[in-house]
């Protein structure tokens, strides 16, 4: 079975609205492209696939917009090549190698997680959450920007139970973000 692991960056007080922390360095995008490039594929919501679609999306030129620095290019490469699966009830299709998922969410997801591969990754606010209360999250990964928001969208807002995490790894960055991943501990699911 594939695991599924959520990954979002986030700033100490909690805020994952995509420019609340830190511009993107070098650093990080290396390390985001290397975390996606360990999943078999990518799940979004609708808001997070056309943001994603709209910035990483390589144009029909085939060659990538001047506004992009060189070393964002891996980055850009694998989420562009990257399956994608869009979890959506209004949207009426989709493409940029994406299937749309409809139906019932829980059996959706738990049929992807079945299929053979490595891994299914996940980003964005609300399908996580959404995934997060049916216990279908397996390792939770938080680049936590050393940054105080004081507004927008906060790390599963609204989530009904609380759920224990362990930690599994860490790593520190120039910039002074850290990236904690996480897994559920089976006792603390509730």
């Amino acid at each position: 079975m594939r695991p599924l692991r959520y990954s979002i960056n986030v700033t100490l007080d909690g805020c994952c609205h995509h420019e609340a922390g830190l511009p993107p360095d070098e650093e990080s995008m290396r390390y985001w492209a290397a975390e996606m490039e360990r999943a078999d594929a990518l799940l979004f919501g609708r808001v997070t696939y056309e943001m994603m679609e709209s910035a990483w999306r390589k144009p029909a030129t085939g060659s990538w917009p001047d506004w992009m620095a060189e070393w964002q290019i891996p980055f850009a490469e694998t989420i562009d090549r990257a399956k994608k699966y869009v979890i959506s009830s209004t949207l009426s299709g989709v493409d940029w190698n994406a299937d749309l998922v409809r139906g019932d969410l829980g059996q959706a997801v738990q049929q992807l997680k079945q299929e053979s591969g490595v891994a299914l990754w996940v980003g964005g606010v609300t399908l996580p959450r959404a995934l997060a209360e049916l216990g279908l999250i397996d390792e939770y990964e938080f680049l936590v920007q050393p940054v105080l928001a004081g507004h927008g969208p906060t790390l599963l807002a609204g989530l009904g139970e609380r759920i224990q995490l362990e930690l599994a790894d860490r790593y520190e960055f120039r910039s002074g973000a850290v990236a904690q991943r996480y897994r559920p501990t089976r006792c603390g699911l509730t």
